[in-house]
């Protein structure tokens, strides 16, 4: 698919079936785009749409069936809307350090695919709103999902969630304690973490409808 030249061609675009639940069009949105004007829309869109795919399926997906309803706060950014965003002091990391990562039609310096979301679990937000540790969902996503990295941040426990082809299984927080809380090498990496969130529901996950789904229904029969 080539870079949308056109309403038509980015409302295309916009609705590519990631998964189950998810299309194209639920990432797109940007307050720092929208606000200065910037097209939000990837260079490589089979790029974008194949990240997309793999972090929609293998984390966001597994997390709605598991808690409910999750609201996208930050996903895809441009290349031009992360470097702005880099540029004025607007919570961006330079894009160099978000290629696979906000930046999903970027491969990294090693050549890796990539894809980052910003979330908020409004099952948990509840939760945390009333004194739950931020740490309960982080061990939880760590011992149930393939995820490569999480950052999560003071309002409403939102955090960063990212999918990775060399996942880095690593956890930072801007909640106290602040800092990395693991990663490969610590001791507390390895093995269960069940005695932190006591209560969570199970693991659901839902079918995924994978690489060949579309946005199209199937025919009604007459009648129906």
């Amino acid at each position: 698919m080539r870079k949308p030249q056109t309403v038509k061609a980015l409302e295309e675009l916009g609705r590519v079936r990631l998964s189950e639940t998810f299309f194209m069009r639920d990432f797109l949105h940007s307050e720092i785009a929208d606000f200065h004007g910037i097209p939000n829309i990837p260079d490589d869109p089979d790029l974008a749409i194949a990240a997309g795919r793999q972090l929609c399926e293998a984390l966001l997906e597994p997390l709605q069936a598991t808690f409910g309803r999750i609201a996208i706060r930050s996903a895809y950014r441009s290349p031009a809307v992360n470097d702005f965003g880099s540029r004025n002091g607007l919570s961006c990391a330079r894009n160099e350090a978000n290629y696979a990562g906000h930046i999903w039609d970027r491969r990294d310096a090693d050549g890796c695919m990539g894809a980052t979301a910003c979330i908020v679990v409004p099952w948990f937000a509840d939760r945390y709103a009333q004194g739950a540790d931020w740490r309960a969902l982080a061990w939880w996503i760590h011992d149930h999902l393939p995820y490569s990295s999480l950052q999560f941040f003071p309002r409403l426990a939102a955090f960063n969630l990212t999918w990775h082809e060399r996942p880095l299984r690593r956890i930072d927080s801007y909640i106290a304690p602040k800092g990395c809380l693991t990663k490969p090498g610590m001791d507390n990496h390895a093995g269960s973490h069940a005695e932190w969130y006591a209560g969570f529901p199970e693991l659901r996950r839902s079918c995924c409808l994978g690489a060949e789904a579309d946005d199209r229904a199937p025919p009604l029969k007459k009648g129906v």
